[in-house]
């Protein structure tokens, strides 16, 4: 598929659900994916419970504002959950956001603004690393999400989906993903929609393990995220 509107004919009469987000998925697949989920928040959330601590100390230093950052997103079949952060923003960026509409760089139904007037200068790092995803761990642990599957969506950006693209959220969201490992940001939409789209057919326990694995080396490099 070269273009959105090959991608728009070639899923053109697929269910949100239960096609392929359960459609050959055995009841085994999810209970393990489900328990790897549990056991690989716990043990990250324990792990990382230090660096969590100075970075919230470091966010409260270099900005006003709460530490931690909560935003409705959308989960498996568009259900609305709250989705935790570390504030990388500034405390009012939310308001600005109007403002900067026209700098939008993404082109599409996601914004994204490479310098990000908003961002404080420990949310600029932060970024990169990824370390401002790591609470996720706790939606993770809640059954909102998963270690592997698509980025959960704001709400405002879901109204503006085609009905293909509302595909991905036929499976619970995750903290990475198969379009994490493949450029990240620096793709497309469309791409991210199809990565995601292909990672939800053919997804397994080993598919699972072994974006987790390259989702590692990914972060370290700080390329592709902002």
């Amino acid at each position: 598929m070269n273009s959105s509107n090959t991608a728009a004919e070639y899923y053109q009469g697929y269910e949100l659900t239960p096609y392929i987000g359960e459609r050959n998925q055995s009841k085994s697949y999810l209970i393990f994916k489900r328990f790897m989920d549990i056991a690989g928040s716990i043990t990250g959330i324990i792990l990382l419970a230090p660096l969590m601590l100075v970075v919230a100390i470091l966010i409260k230093l270099d900005s006003k504002g709460p530490a931690l950052f909560t935003q409705n997103r959308c989960g498996k079949n568009g259900k609305i959950f709250k989705m935790y952060k570390f504030r990388s923003m500034c405390s009012d960026a939310e308001k600005k956001k109007k403002e900067l509409e026209h700098l939008n760089e993404a082109n599409c139904v996601i914004f994204k603004i490479k310098q990000d007037p908003r961002i404080t200068k420990v949310g600029s790092f932060i970024r990169k690393a990824s370390i401002d995803e790591l609470l996720q761990l706790f939606n993770v642990l809640k059954g909102e999400m998963s270690l592997v599957g698509p980025r959960p969506p704001v709400p405002g950006e879901v109204e503006k989906y085609d009905s293909w693209q509302r595909l991905r959220l036929s499976v619970k969201p995750g903290l990475t993903g198969l379009w994490q490992v493949s450029g990240r940001s620096n793709l497309e939409f469309d791409d991210m929609v199809r990565l995601d789209l292909q990672y939800i057919r053919e997804r397994s326990l080993m598919m699972d393990v072994k974006l987790l694995v390259k989702t590692v080396p990914v972060v370290l490099k700080m390329e592709g995220a902002y």
